[in-house]
């Protein structure tokens, strides 16, 4: 029991997590020149949840995850199975950390190594896809049945490990502040207390590739060395990690688990810092949560002839032409643009959380922190779905992996029309309460 003046910050508020790490070998997603199946597991990785309000006015799940990307046919099978529970599409936020040492899921990269899978691989994939919805299904009830009185409140910290991974051309970006591209280095803090004030959970979220090892061992990079380091200094407590607008951000220096580790503290020791001396501020509600769908057209489709001319190249764009090719010969049209699902999560008129899915390049989250109360505003990507890179256009117009190459990967037909900064800044406008205007 709250009581007291403290009762109005009193919000009922769920924590859990689960292990997702397999027992067997599996592909590992993010790098397509991995061959074989994984080798081990150098870290367990993880899944978290945090689940708050109540029943009657429908609770709101937030659940991070260590995985390369997934996708909203899965968001979309937990949230059927979760119906019953009053979670709606709305309150309901799936966050992957983009660690390129988890399983595959499928959905997600079905082109990344360029060569079609082996069956006895795909059926691995196909297992652990089916255990991982199944853990997801069973994390949400475990968050939803720990909910109890506990007050919720946010800050925002710095850390400098990020760094554009882009070179800056002469007709492209030029910004004294930013001499070797932007870059976003706030770090966001949720923290969870009880009504004595004891610690139960925090969430942070970072704008940085989750890349700093390439092995192929399972392995939670930094989010998830942060996420440990943060429960070992804090016995019980639950550590969160999502990521923010990081598509086209790596972690400096990299190249080894220990590096890794290292990141992966200077997070933690960010996060200690701000739970001893941060200013923070405590959110009242109400709690609101709002989604709107949106499309992304492509630019031109290649023909029939393109597609039949790329599928006797090798790697993955040989890889896409056969996929595309397989599809017109069922009689099935090749999608000329994305579905996409734009989310923003607020709490009172003290925060306002966006989720965007892909990943989405710097410049969307310092846009959205620019044209809004910065002060006041989270943003997230790789959220609810994966599908592939979101150029800014400016990225799109200079061209490049980020821009047009990674599609590819992701058995996209073409790159954007370039409308796509547009369209999704337009979605974010028309969600964002006017309590957030500068």
């Amino acid at each position: 029991d709250c009581g007291g003046v403290m009762q109005k910050l009193c919000r009922a508020i769920g924590v859990a997590q689960v292990d997702l790490t397999p027992d067997y070998p599996v592909r590992l997603n993010g790098y397509g020149g991995r061959r074989l199946e994984s080798e081990g597991v150098e870290q367990r990785i993880r899944a978290k949840a945090l689940a708050l309000g109540g029943d009657a006015e429908g609770p709101f799940i937030l659940i991070t995850v260590d995985n390369c990307g997934v996708p909203e046919w899965i968001r979309t099978e937990v949230l059927k199975r979760l119906a019953s529970k009053h979670v709606t599409s709305e309150r309901f936020a799936l966050c992957s950390s983009h660690t390129h040492s988890a399983p595959m899921l499928n959905g997600v990269l079905p082109t990344i190594f360029g060569v079609p899978i082996p069956q006895e691989h795909q059926r691995s994939i196909d297992r652990y896809t089916k255990e991982f919805t199944d853990q997801l299904e069973q994390l949400s009830l475990a968050a939803l049945a720990d909910r109890q009185p506990a007050q919720l409140a946010w800050t925002k910290g710095k850390v400098t490990f990020a760094k554009n991974r882009r070179k800056p051309t002469p007709a492209g970006f030029q910004n004294a502040e930013y001499p070797e591209g932007p870059v976003d280095h706030e770090l966001p803090l949720l923290r969870v207390t009880s009504p004595d004030g004891k610690l139960r959970a925090v969430l942070a979220s970072y704008a940085c590739h989750c890349t700093t090892s390439g092995f192929n061992k399972i392995h939670a990079d930094w989010a998830g060395c942060a996420q440990l380091a943060v429960e070992k200094a804090h016995p019980g407590v639950i550590a969160l990690t999502a990521i923010g607008c990081g598509a086209d951000q790596n972690p400096y220096p990299r190249g080894s688990y220990e590096l890794a580790d290292k990141h992966g503290q200077s997070l933690a020791d960010e996060i200690a810092r701000l739970l001893k001396e941060g200013q923070f501020t405590e959110l009242r509600g109400p709690f609101t949560g709002v989604t709107k769908r949106i499309e992304l057209p492509f630019d031109k489709l290649p023909t029939r002839a393109e597609w039949e001319a790329d599928a006797k190249k090798t790697g993955a764009i040989g890889l896409r032409a056969q996929f595309a090719l397989a599809k017109l010969a069922k009689g099935e049209k090749i999608a000329d643009r994305l579905p996409y699902l734009v989310q923003v999560w607020t709490f009172g008129r003290e925060l306002a959380m966006v989720f965007l899915p892909g990943e989405v390049v710097v410049d969307y989250g310092l846009r959205i922190k620019r044209e809004f109360d910065g002060q006041r505003v989270w943003v997230n990507s790789y959220a609810n779905d994966v599908p592939c890179y979101i150029p800014s256009r400016r990225v799109w117009e200079e061209g490049g992996y980020e821009a047009a190459g990674a599609m590819v990967y992701y058995n996209r037909p073409a790159r954007f029309d370039g409308s796509q900064e547009t369209r999704i800044m337009g979605a974010v406008q028309s969600l964002m309460p006017k309590a957030f205007a500068k």
